[in-house]
């Protein structure tokens, strides 16, 4: 376990323009998560954005629901070239472990799949699941833009699947809140004693692809924010290609029990590029001053002294650019900690 150690020395950093947007500062209204399988009353018209093809069957033998994409039509043009880099994501829902991903078809808005994804499942259980199709316009330089989203609620809309059976649906356009980007596990333990904080970076699940492999080189970066100004950061090792990252490595902060309540925490999950700027997969916040799940684990931490409390927590976008992340200066070579 690689654990490294900080003081709570605040480090002066640029004051940046009111109209930039701080690292600490992160929108709510990106925490409330949209769930794609949850009944919501009447809505506004979506706007829909071209259709997909894919096929449906039943593999009795296996125990499996065989889905085949076939073709998309008319979507819409994300690159100045009037063109689109496209894959598909799939889940089956509820469970989100398990997804497919096709190959990225380049410079097409009509692209012709034909790929066969097989997820086990009972058959008696289909009636309980819904199909989720996210179509994606793959960019080697920027976080990929989401274009749409297809959810299949009933999967014997045509037949039993005892057959294949085709299938048409429109693409509806996706929104922020539709974006998945993966979650990450961490725990957070407080000794008020010794004044010391300790997360441990656990592992990461379904991280958005950010290479064209259909991976991403991950690391997870923790800054400590007082008053929107970053004291310090630390980031752990780089898991290469891989969307399920495990670190198991521990961060410490000196905390005085009299600043717990003044600071916070900004853990964001990075894309490792060699060549150009890391970019950002998504981040999450915890601390009293965070939404949701960031302010109740902070509240757990410090209701329960000296013991770890572990939580998932759903990644949420960045408004912003990962060469903005990376301009606000390196952090200063730690301190050795103060005895308690």
């Amino acid at each position: 376990m690689n654990v490294t150690s900080v003081d709570f020395t605040m480090d002066t950093l640029p004051v940046r323009q009111s109209s930039t947007v701080s690292i600490g500062r992160i929108k709510p209204e990106l925490y409330k998560q949209k769930s794609v399988d949850s009944e919501e009353g009447a809505k506004e018209p979506v706007e829909t954005c071209g259709k997909l093809s894919f096929a449906l069957s039943y593999d009795y033998e296996e125990q499996a629901l065989v889905v085949r994409i076939l073709k998309a039509l008319d979507l819409p043009a994300k690159d100045f070239t009037g063109t689109s880099d496209l894959y598909v994501k799939i889940y089956l829902l509820p469970e989100r472990k398990k997804k497919f991903q096709t190959r990225v078809h380049r410079k097409t808005l009509n692209p012709t799949f034909d790929e066969t994804f097989r997820f086990p499942v009972e058959y008696s259980e289909l009636c309980n699941r819904k199909l989720h199709f996210s179509v994606f316009d793959f960019d080697r330089f920027t976080s990929h833009d989401m274009i749409g989203e297809v959810v299949v609620d009933n999967l014997f809309e045509l037949s039993d699947l005892s057959r294949e059976a085709v299938v048409w649906k429109d693409i509806l356009a996706a929104t922020t809140e539709s974006v998945d980007l993966g979650e990450i596990m961490y725990s957070l333990c407080y000794l008020p004693t010794a004044g010391r904080m300790t997360l441990t970076v656990i592992k990461c699940r379904n991280l958005k692809a950010m290479d064209i492999t259909g991976y991403s080189d991950p690391y997870v970066k923790v800054s400590l924010i007082c008053d929107g100004r970053r004291l310090k950061k630390r980031k752990t090792t780089t898991k290469k290609n891989t969307l399920n990252p495990l670190y198991n490595e521990a961060i410490i902060f000196d905390i005085p029990p009299e600043n717990v309540e003044q600071v916070s925490l900004s853990i964001t999950v990075m894309d490792y590029d060699r060549v150009g700027h890391n970019e950002v997969i998504g981040v999450c916040r915890a601390g009293p001053d965070a939404e949701g799940l960031g302010r109740d684990h902070w509240n757990e931490m410090l209701a329960y002294p000296r013991k770890p409390i572990t939580h998932w927590h759903a990644l949420c976008e960045w408004p912003g650019r990962a060469s903005s992340f990376e301009s606000q200066g390196s952090c200063p070579s730690p301190k050795p900690p103060q005895t308690p």
